[in-house]
């Protein structure tokens, strides 16, 4: 029997050979694209699972009192861990680390610049990353030494074990292997290619020697990892760690401080805090395409849906016979959900193949190493009962509607197929072209909000400035590296910064300022800036003056805009603030610049003149200088006074740029997925206009005998598809402005949506309409009338 449903299902796919690919291919793109976002989504929740132990492994944070408004830091101090280590029992491990940045390695004449940085020795017994050579027991035993992955290790010694052999690190230090680790999965938080012990640092950094020293909650300016014993209940672990800074008085920043934890497994998608809390990040993203993946899986099944109840009559005979010759209603149904079945069926086989040619383009897109898990059982377990949920909810309605049909008035000719279907079916269409037109205008609406964000003026040089990490051997020859770059031709400004151009990668307190309210507390964004530093980043003054050359400017300092509207300092050049117990004159005020996210006002912001120890050397390129061309140029000039170090460099534009990322890709995926949600609506409509076009056969012939123009006919067949799709469009636009404003208010520098977005989609979901329905339509209006009448 069932053998017979499946045989009777392939002979009908076979006799509609039209209908039915429409059908597949519409359910294909569809599950292609649902596929495509599942297997996205996993990859990203997979972040840091494959960690043994990921649930009992935290970061530290620390919630900040500013003002009333719950600021969250993952900077903390050395005294913190110190304290968690000493007084909380529930704590397994903890691993103070630095932020790991780029260091140079040298083996021989081997060298190259890679991420990594210090850690505490019981790191690697927290994180089990799996060590192919070397006990993580032990490893770390040596302040100088240092464990490599395997690819650093290939880098550095070719197929030589490394063990016992030596690296320099920046041209200062010798470190000995002690130990291998593999690469890193795709899937991890972590990003670093080699470590060493945090006690390396604190045998030669002066900075984490006064650290330690001060015993207090200050200096935060490291990271804390730590891993709760087994059993240990999270909730009651956090109420008693939340105080633990507010125990020292008169530290105005740890006594607005608690201290938090972040659970390893949600690092990856839940990166912003509002309020103390965590507020989304990453989820979003995968929230809203995830969304996406449904509109479009639920726009294909509507699809067939319509076209299998509207080709309904051709199959009502045949209902009405099986009816008579004794199938029961249930025989029926089984039958056809068996035909949408094995329509899902192949579907699924088709959009298997779609999903292999797209997922290399699409991994290249997002930045995730993603692949069909051909080999995993689960992936067509899941895969298979998502599909077969898929055949008998689009294969349902048509199931019931078709074996509802009364035998005797379809055997005589006399059943009419009711409004009720038609009217189903275009509130299905409306339902289609309702989600399919949300897609379309939002990917309008991040478009021109990317857009607006890009075109806003940046305050400072982004196309001609490059920038380039310093370690305390290459700044003992900084100002010979700076004269020969303003030699060379190239460059037309130099300094150095402690920061990269485009970011303020530290923040601190201002003690006191005119006008302070009391328990008021400011932070502002810190940069310790070199000779011509305003010249070379591009900025303008507003007032006052820029630093002069040496050390006479150390204790003047420039503020922003931003700055002077956040200290209400009516008259700055004449104001004096103080910061790290330093009265500062402010002897300029320079113009906004968005060094740290375009979306957002800049940053209160305050330049403070170095004392020669940044950590960045920033290049400015001379007019009409290619900045690719010159790269070769410059890393021999590099190269010639720093030997030991590989040249290193970024292009400040790129990394300005990569603050649109996220919302590019999204714009892109958006627009993409739209374009696919029309294109599988439209198929529907192509279907069902080809359906109407010959149920009308015979009218169509009438009014043509009676004088109806092609035109008039085009209009007959049109002018339903079209308001359909205006309700539509009425729908989508209240639905899409609710979503988009909420979406827009995450940023403080936002576009308005106005009428215009909302028409202009109107007018391209009726101008595709058109499109898709005229070819069916001016086919049956240009037929010969005596070929639908000669049976009359």
């Amino acid at each position: 029997m069932i053998k017979n449903y499946f045989l009777v299902a392939w002979r009908n796919l076979l006799n509609n050979k039209g209908y039915s690919a429409i059908n597949i291919f519409g359910l294909a793109a569809g599950m292609a694209v649902a596929m495509v976002i599942a297997l996205w989504v996993v990859h990203e929740y997979s972040y840091d699972r494959s960690m043994p132990d990921y649930g009992r492994l935290y970061r530290v944070q620390r919630n900040f009192d500013s003002n009333g408004d719950t600021l969250t830091f993952q900077t903390v101090s050395l005294k913190l861990a110190d304290v968690l280590r000493n007084e909380i029992p529930e704590m397994e491990y903890v691993c103070e680390t630095d932020w790991m940045g780029k260091h140079a390695l040298k083996a021989g004449e081997r060298k190259v610049a890679l991420d990594g940085g210090a850690v505490q020795e019981d790191f690697l017994k927290a994180f089990q990353f799996s060590l192919v050579e070397g006990d993580a027991t032990s490893v770390f035993k040596d302040p100088f030494s240092i464990v490599l992955t395997q690819s650093t290790a290939k880098a550095l010694f070719g197929n030589e074990n490394p063990l016992g052999k030596m690296v320099r690190i920046d041209n200062q230090h010798d470190l000995a292997v002690t130990g291998i680790l593999k690469d890193l999965p795709a899937t991890s938080s972590f990003r670093f290619k080699y470590l060493y012990p945090f006690s390396f640092l604190d045998k030669t950094n002066n900075f984490i020697m006064e650290n330690r020293k001060s015993g207090t909650f200050s200096g935060n300016a490291f990271q804390i990892f730590v891993k709760l014993k087994p059993g240990i209940d999270q909730a009651r672990l956090a109420s008693k760690i939340a105080f633990l800074e507010k125990r020292e008085k008169g530290n105005t920043n740890a006594e607005k401080s608690i201290v938090i934890l972040q659970g390893m497994d949600r690092w990856h998608l839940f990166g912003n805090y509002k309020n103390g809390k965590e507020s989304g990040g990453f989820i979003d993203y995968i929230r809203i395409f995830s969304s996406i993946g449904i509109l479009v899986l639920l726009i294909a099944c509507i699809n067939f849906v319509n076209l299998t109840t509207a080709r309904s009559e051709k199959r009502a005979r045949e209902v009405g016979i099986r009816k008579a010759v004794g199938s029961r209603r249930r025989h029926l149904v089984i039958q056809f959900l068996a035909e949408s079945l094995t329509l899902t069926f192949i579907a699924l086989l088709c959009s298997l193949v779609i999903v292999a040619v797209a997922l290399p383009f699409f991994s290249k897109m997002t930045g995730a190493e993603i692949h069909i898990p051909f080999d995993d059982i689960r992936f067509w377990l899941i895969t298979l009962v998502c599909v077969a949920m898929t055949g008998i909810a689009a294969g349902l309605k048509p199931a019931f509607y078709l074996s509802s049909f009364n035998p005797v008035k379809t055997l005589k000719g006399t059943m009419k197929i009711g409004a009720a279907a038609s009217w189903s079916r275009r509130a299905l269409v409306v339902v289609q072209f309702t989600c399919s037109v949300v897609l379309v205008i939002s990917t309008m609406v991040i478009y021109r909000q990317m857009k607006y964000a890009k075109d806003r003026p940046t305050g400072f040089e982004t196309t001609r400035l490059m920038s380039s990490r310093l370690t305390d051997d290459m700044l003992k020859q900084n100002d010979a590296l700076k004269q020969d770059l303003l030699q060379s031709g190239l460059v037309k400004h130099v300094s150095t910064a402690s920061g990269s151009p485009a970011d303020i990668n530290w923040h601190s307190d201002l003690d006191d300022f005119p006008g302070k309210l009391p328990g008021e507390t400011v932070e502002m964004g810190m940069v310790l800036s070199g000779d011509d530093y305003i010249n070379t980043m591009g900025m303008k003054l507003k007032a006052g003056r820029d630093f002069r050359p040496g050390l006479s400017d150390t204790l003047n300092v420039m503020l922003n805009e931003a700055a002077v509207k956040r200290l209400r300092l009516k008259d700055p050049l004449t104001s004096e603030i103080k910061w790290d117990n330093k009265r500062l004159k402010v002897i300029g005020v320079v113009h906004d610049a968005l060094m740290a996210s375009p979306f957002r006002q800049a940053d209160p912001t305050l330049f403070l003149k170095s004392y020669g120890d940044d950590q960045y050397l920033l290049y400015q390129l001379e007019p009409g200088v290619e900045p690719h061309r010159a790269v070769e140029q410059l890393g021999a000039i590099f190269n010639r006074h720093h030997p030991a170090y590989p040249y290193v460099y970024e292009f400040v534009d790129d990394a300005y740029n990569y603050k649109f990322h996220q919302e590019m890709l999204t714009g892109r995926l958006s627009g993409i997925f739209a374009v696919l949600a029309i294109m599988i609506s439209c198929l529907g409509l192509l279907g069902l206009a080809a359906y109407m076009a010959e149920q009308r056969t015979k009218e169509i012939g009438v009014r043509k005998v009676l004088g109806a123009s092609i035109a008039q006919v085009w209009f007959l067949l049109s002018k339903d598809f079209i308001a359909l799709v205006l309700l539509s469009c009425l729908i989508a636009s209240p639905i899409a402005l609710y979503s988009l404003q909420r979406w827009l208010e995450q940023y403080d520098y936002r576009i308005t949506l106005g009428p215009g977005v909302f028409l202009f989609a109107a007018v391209i979901a009726v101008a595709i309409t058109l499109v898709t329905i005229s070819f069916q339509a001016i086919k049956a209006a240009m037929a010969n009338p005596v070929r639908s009448l000669r049976s009359e």
